[in-house]
């Protein structure tokens, strides 16, 4: 088990869970496979056909129905951890769960997580626990994985710096008449060779030319030409914590106008991060980069959010969106990565991870944000 997920760690960190539980009228949280399954236990399930879920209580070692032939992941976890396994036969998987519901008792009202909890699992949960009622509570979770630690804050800027090292030996490789799909399958070679966990974040977006207009383009058989604009939003996980990075550079020569734009995308970028700052609403952080685009003239063209939150997800709370009235505090981790699109043409985009610090933010992020021409 890693210094991140020490016996130590986790302990606390159940105990603030079902803290939070007892305050907020809750009997107990049902977690599935997932990121804040593992935030909380350091156990690692794939979501799969087999269901695995763990559920905490106040006061009580929290419960596990796994798998049987995964229960050597539960050795030496360092905590005390009540196990009920099964076996292949999906007709007696109900039965585990009935177990699990016995051992913690009398259950009225659980908390899970609407974004990760399977019809199949809320089934076997809503057997095993009659007459409860189940409830999406992703905001009791994130009041905790909002506030990364040091260790946590470590592993990110480590994710930060394999990113930023695979996409530089990436660019070396680049080629007028390569396809996205290449360039692509380069960065990804480039990300595991420099240090990432075998899982991506997600799979990277290589867009070039119009391609570059779509915010979430998908990777295609397109061949890149001069004049493209080329986009690249990638990261990298070590241990299991995450980097989410965009860069735009141009394969040769552009015109004056997407000059124009990635120079008020850059300063964009700049204000939104240092509008960064404890105290201050998730929301500044949007309207301070929103404004410089605004006033440039390209409002229309900017059309998602400012940022989110980055951890063990690379999407999770806080979010830098209009009207989110969230205050930053020392500890949240996001993204600030302003846009401007132009359909059928081109788009720029300049994305960093960011950190509140006690005084003001960090930029875990340093590739260069000068425009670049590559190819």
């Amino acid at each position: 088990m890693s210094a991140l997920n020490s016996a130590e760690t986790l302990i606390k960190r159940q105990a603030n869970l079902t803290t939070l539980l007892a305050q907020n009228g809750f009997d107990a949280i049902a977690l599935n496979a997932g990121p804040s399954q593992t935030y909380f236990s350091g156990l690692h399930f794939h979501l799969m056909e087999r269901p695995a879920v763990l559920l905490l209580a106040p006061k009580q070692a929290p419960v596990l129905v796994l798998p049987g032939f995964e229960s050597g992941k539960t050795e030496d976890l360092g905590f005390e951890l009540r196990t009920v396994t099964y076996g292949e036969d999906p007709a007696l998987w109900q039965a585990s769960f009935n177990q699990a519901a016995e051992q913690l008792g009398a259950t009225r009202r659980i908390a899970v997580e609407g974004l990760h909890l399977r019809v199949m699992e809320l089934r076997y949960l809503e057997a095993a626990f009659p007459g409860a009622s189940f409830e999406a509570s992703e905001a009791l979770i994130a009041q905790l994985r909002m506030r990364k630690d040091a260790g946590e804050i470590a592993a990110m800027q480590r994710a930060v710096e394999v990113a930023e090292a695979a996409l530089e030996a990436t660019l070396a490789t680049v080629k007028v008449g390569q396809t996205e799909k290449q360039i692509a399958g380069e960065l990804i070679q480039q990300l595991f060779a420099n240090g990432s966990d075998p899982a991506l974040p997600f799979q990277p977006i290589v867009a070039g030319g119009p391609n570059s207009a779509n915010p979430h383009a998908t990777i295609s058989d397109r061949q890149l030409q001069k004049g493209d604009l080329l986009l690249f939003d990638w990261g990298a996980s070590v241990d299991g914590y995450l980097s989410d990075l965009t860069r735009t550079f141009t394969v040769g020569e552009i015109s004056d106008e997407f000059k124009r734009v990635y120079e008020v995308v850059k300063l964009a970028n700049q204000a939104g991060r240092e509008a960064a700052k404890p105290g201050a609403p998730c929301s500044a952080v949007d309207e301070a980069a929103r404004e410089v685009i605004e006033d440039s003239g390209f409002g229309e063209y900017f059309t998602h959010r400012t940022g989110h939150g980055l951890g063990l997800e690379g999407h999770e709370d806080p979010y830098m969106r209009a009207g989110n009235e969230m205050k930053l505090e020392p500890g949240m981790t996001f993204t600030v990565e302003p846009g401007i699109y132009f359909s059928g043409k081109g788009g720029v985009r300049i994305e960093d991870n960011v950190v509140i610090t006690a005084d003001g933010s960090r930029t875990l992020s340093n590739f260069p944000r000068e425009l670049r021409i590559v190819g």
